[in-house]
């Protein structure tokens, strides 16, 4: 009778096991910048029928030392495509992947502040100037894409030894955005894709920065070795026509645009 039993017991095992296993959500690491626009994507992919997913926001740096350190993630979506190529060259993806989108680079303020933006940084001079600016924000530039430009923008601008000392680093351009939008800081320099979303486009004042005053921000995605038929399925809705008006709505340039 027992054998019996075990007999029956080890098939209802190996069935429960599969079901819990299909039944994993997918693990997708993305940049920060890709929050509002990510839960838009992910919601539509899993009302077409697609796996539930589990997305974790951070900054691209810091993903990318996650995942070399054996982080389960299935997709990388990475705001700067410097960090794919070198997974890649660490052999822990399965290939290249590909270039998403472009993204872009906003000065953004509460939409009561007093500091003026401009896509010039002109009112950002003038405040400085007056000694009006305490605080402001950008992702850290030693892990985040969009700090890492946002440098390269106060430089352009001629504007960066002045504001050094005023900097609030946020760990990733979300946080930086969080910043700059509740009136932590006076304002500061984000995506644009965080700005224009529905939570944030009515609440805030901003102006689009000049892509020649930076680096492109060309940002890349890729599945990693241990990348499921989920993953794949996700990432090859992400390249559809109907992902890429989605990405386009908030703000990003895509591949061949």
């Amino acid at each position: 009778m027992k054998t019996l039993a075990k007999r029956l017991l080890l098939p209802a095992l190996l069935l429960l096991s599969s079901s819990l296993a299909h039944a994993a959500p997918v693990n997708v690491a993305a940049a920060a910048d890709l929050k509002f626009v990510l839960e838009e994507l992910s919601k539509a992919f899993e009302q077409q029928g697609g796996e539930k997913l589990a997305v974790t926001y951070g900054s691209s740096g810091a993903i990318t030392t996650q995942i070399s350190n054996g982080a389960p993630f299935q997709l990388f979506l990475s705001a700067d495509e410097d960090y794919v190529l070198k997974l890649q060259t660490a052999g822990l993806t399965r290939d290249e992947g590909v270039l998403y989108a472009t993204g872009h680079l906003v000065i953004v303020t509460p939409k009561n502040a007093a500091l003026p933006v401009d896509s010039e940084l002109k009112g950002l001079a003038a405040a400085l100037k007056a000694g009006k600016v305490q605080r402001f924000a950008i992702a850290n530039p030693e892990h985040a894409p969009y700090g890492r430009r946002a440098v390269e923008v106060l430089k352009h601008a001629g504007l960066w030894e002045q504001i050094q000392p005023k900097l609030v680093l946020g760990e990733n351009v979300s946080q930086a955005a969080q910043f700059a939008t509740t009136g932590v800081t006076d304002g500061g320099i984000v995506a644009l894709s965080l700005v224009k979303s529905p939570q944030l486009v009515n609440s805030v004042n901003y102006a689009e920065i000049p892509e020649n005053w930076h680096s492109p921000q060309r940002q890349r995605m890729v599945l990693l070795k241990n990348a499921s038929e989920g993953a794949k399925a996700f990432y090859d809705y992400l390249q559809q026509p109907a992902a890429r008006e989605i990405f386009r709505r908030y703000g990003f340039v895509l591949p061949s645009e």
